[in-house]
C-alpha cells in the first residue's frame, strides 16, 4: 500500500502537473482574482522550474559528495541499487536511463580490484509489470560482458529504497564473507538510501555516488541563465521526489 500510496504522490509532486493545474484554474475560473492570480502562477512556475541554474543551485544542497575513484578503498562487495533501466520490449533488452551511472561506475570499481562482488538490489519500480527484472537482467547482461557469475549477486524482490535494504539484508545473511559494503546510488538519491540502509541495521558501509548533476565548480553557461529548458522540469521531479520520499520514509520510520 505505501507504494502504490507513494506512485500516486509522486505525479502529484510533479511541477509540470503544478502548471497544468494553475492554467486550468485560470481558464475555467469564473472568480476574475482567482483566475488572474493562477494565470501568474502558472507562469511564474514554467519559467521557474525550467530555469536550469535555479534547480542546479537547489540540487547542490541536497546532493552528497562524491569520491574520486582513486580514493576508493577495498570493499568485498558493492550494492548498486536499482531504478537503472526500462526494459525495451521491442528489442527485448534494457534501456538504460541516467541513473545507469550506478551499474557502469560499479563495473569500473569492479575491474580496478575496489570492489571483490556487485550486488544489484531491485526487480523494478513500477506498479504493474513490464517485462522489467532489473536485477536478473543487468546479472545476464554483466556476466556476457565478462565478469564471472560467482562474483554477482542479485536481490530480486524489492520495488523501493526501503526494500532494497530490507531484502538486501537478506541476501547478506547468507554471505557471511562479505563484511564491508559500498553502496552505489545517484548522488539525488544516496542521502535517502543511506540513511535506510543505516536504519536497517547495515553498520559497515561506505558510499559512492554516481551521476551527479553539480559538481565544486559551478561554470554555467549564459543559455543556462536565460533560456527556459523543459527538461529540467524532469529534473526537478527527481528532486522533489527525494525530498518528499525522505519526508514520507521518516514518517514512516523507514529512516
Amino acid at each position: 500500500m505505501f507504494f502504490i500510496i507513494s506512485k500516486i504522490f509522486s505525479f502529484l509532486t510533479h511541477p509540470f502537473s503544478w502548471v497544468v493545474l494553475a492554467f486550468l484554474i485560470a481558464w475555467f475560473s469564473k472568480k476574475p482574482f482567482l483566475s488572474k492570480w493562477s494565470f501568474r502562477t502558472g507562469i511564474f512556475s514554467l519559467l521557474f522550474f525550467s530555469n536550469s541554474v535555479i534547480f542546479l543551485e537547489f540540487a547542490r544542497l541536497w546532493e552528497t559528495e562524491g569520491t574520486k575513484i582513486e580514493e576508493v578503498g577495498h570493499y568485498d562487495c558493492a550494492v548498486v541499487l536499482g531504478g537503472m533501466a526500462e526494459w525495451d520490449n521491442s528489442h527485448e533488452r534494457l534501456s538504460i536511463r541516467r541513473g545507469g551511472d550506478r551499474i557502469w561506475q560499479a563495473i569500473n570499481l569492479y575491474h580496478l580490484g575496489k570492489v571483490d562482488k556487485i550486488l544489484i538490489s531491485g526487480a523494478n519500480g513500477f506498479i504493474l509489470s513490464d517485462g522489467l527484472d532489473e536485477a536478473n537482467q543487468f546479472k545476464k547482461v554483466l556476466i556476457e560482458n565478462g565478469i564471472p557469475d560467482a562474483d554477482i549477486l542479485v536481490e530480486t524482490k524489492s520495488k523501493n529504497t526501503y526494500e532494497n535494504a530490507v531484502e538486501t539484508k537478506k541476501v547478506l545473511v547468507n554471505h557471511p564473507e562479505i563484511e564491508s559494503i559500498l553502496l552505489v546510488t545517484s548522488a539525488l538519491h544516496m542521502r535517502r538510501s543511506s540513511a535506510i540502509f543505516e536504519k536497517a541495521g547495515f553498520d559497515n558501509f561506505d558510499c559512492f555516488t554516481t551521476d551527479h548533476y553539480t559538481g565544486e565548480t559551478r561554470g554555467y553557461k549564459l543559455d543556462q541563465y536565460i533560456i527556459p529548458n523543459v527538461s529540467t522540469m524532469s529534473s526537478w521531479n527527481s528532486l522533489i521526489h527525494e525530498w518528499a520520499g525522505y519526508a514520507g520514509y521518516w514518517v514512516a520510520g523507514y529512516l
